[in-house]
C-alpha cells in the first residue's frame, strides 16, 4: 500500500492511465475486428475501407504506447496482404 504522498499520487495516476489505456486498446481491437469481418465477408471494397479507417487508429496506438511499432508493422502488413488476396 502507498504510504508517502508521492506514492499515493502515483497510484492515483496509474489508475487513471490504466482506464485510458484500456479504452484505447478496446477501440483498437474494435477496428481490427471490423477489418476481420470485412475480410470474412469477401468484399474487397468493404475490407479496404475498414483497413483505411483502422490505420490511423493503430498508428495512434503506437504513439500513445499501447502497441510497439514493429507489432503495428506486422499487423498492417498481414492485414494488407489479406485484403489484397480477396480478389485473387
Amino acid at each position: 500500500m502507498a504510504n508517502t504522498p508521492q506514492s499515493k499520487k502515483r497510484a492515483r495516476q496509474s489508475d487513471r492511465r490504466q482506464d485510458v489505456n484500456k479504452a484505447r486498446r478496446s477501440r483498437i481491437r474494435t477496428f481490427l475486428r471490423k477489418v476481420e469481418e470485412a475480410i470474412a465477408s469477401g468484399s474487397q471494397e468493404k475490407a479496404a475501407a475498414a483497413l483505411k479507417a483502422a490505420q490511423p487508429e493503430l498508428a495512434r496506438g503506437v504513439t500513445k504506447g499501447i502497441l510497439h511499432k514493429n507489432t503495428l508493422a506486422r499487423k498492417m502488413s498481414r492485414l494488407t496482404s489479406r485484403v489484397k488476396a480477396i480478389t485473387a
